[in-house]
């Protein structure tokens, strides 16, 4: 297949690695120090699941001179999904799928309003992935991935892709209700995430702890309210699951986005708390958790994009 990653960072890397190792036509869209090293050696992937490897492919930084694709990974940062689209205009199709695997759960209406949902499908990857250094990126965790359609129903389409994402040596299932998926994993990261950089904490100093536990049990409890009078197929474990989740990640471990905070990078704020607040405006849902986290994380969020330098 002719595939293009569009944000060649940890997700994009790692999976669109495994489809380039297996022979498909995939070009990683980078930028600065990270494209040049890709274009010279490969993409070098360092994998706790699938071992190490080079990734061959091609490098860009500029979409629009590869042409049309049949599959685009989505795999940028939510607060850079604006230019991301723009940026892969040029190189979709009639027949073009573009799946998002990014964290959120209105990443996939952003990119139909610009290509019709037809062209969209939605997913969920576990793991822990990051740019350790130019041209090299590492994956640790389950490095597993969920995917499916927006609406609930498994296609042709959703079968052909699952057994090309296989036979690349993805962890990988296909989901009826995929939707349902989404917002497992969303309510899961904006209560673990945003408490974990509210709080400074590792995973299992604010799970031991009885408040900071109910905290982010009730921050997911407040999005899964949300999803639920959105009429979106919230499924009837998904509180359970997240707190399950919750339990299951290494003790000594950050979430990514406090990470981010603490290293003074752009975050996802918006995408994750900022998203729940207005869709619990718009539906009249309640959200007083997730306003009081969002009121303690955004002067911080504002801090790190104040101190980041211009183009």
């Amino acid at each position: 297949m002719k595939i293009a990653v569009m944000g060649t960072g940890g997700t994009g890397g790692y999976f669109g690695g495994l489809l380039a190792h297996a022979g498909h036509e995939v070009t990683f869209i980078a930028r600065g120090a990270h494209l040049e090293a890709i274009r010279r050696r490969g993409l070098s992937v360092e994998s706790s699941q699938s071992g190490s490897f080079v990734a061959p492919g091609r490098a860009v930084e500029d979409a629009s001179v590869i042409g049309e694709q049949e599959l685009i990974l989505f795999t940028v940062k939510m607060y850079q999904n604006g230019p991301a689209i723009e940026a892969i205009r040029p190189i979709v199709g009639r027949n073009t799928v573009i799946l998002t695997l990014q964290n959120g759960i209105d990443n996939w209406q952003q990119l139909a309003a610009t290509f019709g949902e037809e062209r969209v499908m939605i997913g969920s990857v576990y793991l822990e992935g990051r740019v350790v250094e130019p041209g090299l990126v590492s994956q640790g965790g389950p490095g597993t991935c969920d995917f499916g359609e927006v609406r609930p129903g498994i296609t042709q389409r959703g079968r052909d892709l699952c057994q090309v994402f296989a036979d690349a040596g993805w962890r990988v299932e296909l989901h009826e209700n995929m939707m349902g998926m989404l917002w497992k994993k969303f309510s899961y990261i904006a209560g673990a995430a945003t408490v974990c950089a509210a709080t400074g904490s590792v995973y299992g100093e604010m799970r031991d702890i009885p408040e900071s536990r109910a905290l982010i049990s009730g921050v997911v409890q407040e999005a899964l309210n949300v999803g639920r009078a959105r009429g979106d197929p919230i499924m009837y474990d998904s509180h359970d699951w997240a707190m399950e989740s919750l339990d299951r990640f290494p003790a000594e471990g950050r979430a990514s986005l406090a990470k981010d905070f603490m290293e003074g990078r752009p975050v996802e704020l918006e995408g994750l708390t900022g998203v729940i607040i207005r869709m619990g405006r718009e539906t009249g849902v309640p959200t007083p958790l997730n306003d009081a986290l969002y009121g303690i994380l955004k002067p911080w969020e504002l801090r790190n994009a104040n101190a980041m330098p211009g183009p």
